[in-house]
């Protein structure tokens, strides 16, 4: 007698091709996206779970920041290891350095010579030598006044014209700049000094084109060997001057014959003392 065998029990039935074909399906597309695939049979751990599913995050952000990085345009080594540009001068310091533009412009050398134009007249009465002297002088800066004109200015009587203050004040008045100064001599002989103040002083005047108008008193003799006295005073005019200013050119409206010659400063310093003149 035949007994049939029976056959076991299988906990696990064969699967198809088909599930297995979508079983590998799900696996790759599980990979791709990070999802952990757990069996149903095998625990899983809430901190497993997690943690291998933040783990994409982390390369992600890693990954970006390299990219980051790499797309600067200057590393930070670089920019640290770079040195700052220094700052360019400002125009104010460099104009300030520049010489030109902060020193004092050198005044031009006088000339050693120099002669002004002017426009001689002797004087018309005895005591007239104060306004007659002034009008030579007025006459090198285009100005014209008559004799008589200047004599009331200059309130000059029989007298004469009291001091060179007055000259002074009228050639001021009528030039219409402050440009004369009166220098006075008042010992008997001039002083070392006051001849080189005489001779600065008639440089200075020509030199920019003004007359001086000298006082003097007693007698005094010319380079070219003339005596010239005034023992009660008179007054003159310096139009000229030459090897520096040592000798001057004289315009003597006492007499027209001998109304022009050349003199030592230091021979004219003398002749002013106890006087003075306006330069």
């Amino acid at each position: 007698m035949k007994y049939p065998v029976p056959r076991p029990f299988n906990l696990f039935p064969v699967r198809r091709s088909y599930q297995v074909a979508a079983s590998a399906a799900v696996l790759v597309a599980a990979s791709t996206a990070g999802v952990l695939l757990v069996d149903p049979g095998t625990p899983t751990h809430r901190e497993d779970t997690v943690a291998t599913a933040a783990e994409p995050d982390r390369s992600t952000a890693a990954s970006r920041q390299h990219d980051r990085a790499t797309a600067s345009p200057a590393s930070p080594s670089a920019v640290a290891t770079t040195p700052p540009a220094k700052p360019s001068a400002s125009p104010t310091a460099t104009g300030s350095s520049n010489p030109d533009l902060t020193a004092s412009p050198t005044p031009p050398k006088p000339p050693a010579s120099k002669v002004l134009d002017i426009q001689y007249q002797e004087q018309t009465t005895f005591y007239y030598c104060g306004p007659a002297a002034t009008r030579i002088a007025l006459t090198a800066r285009d100005v014209v006044r008559s004799q008589d004109d200047l004599a009331q200015r200059l309130n000059t009587t029989q007298a004469g014209t009291n001091s060179a203050e007055d000259t002074t004040r009228v050639l001021n008045d009528l030039v219409g700049r402050d440009v004369y100064r009166t220098r006075t001599i008042p010992g008997n002989a001039a002083t070392p000094a006051q001849m080189d103040r005489l001779q600065a002083d008639v440089v200075r005047a020509v030199g920019n084109g003004y007359a001086v108008v000298v006082n003097i008193a007693g007698s005094a003799t010319d380079v070219a060997g003339g005596w010239h006295s005034y023992p009660g005073g008179h007054y003159l005019t310096v139009v000229g001057y030459r090897d520096d200013g040592r000798t001057v050119k004289i315009a003597d409206p006492a007499n027209a014959a001998a109304g022009s010659y050349w003199m030592t400063t230091i021979g004219l310093a003398h002749w002013a003392a106890t006087r003075g003149y306006s330069a």
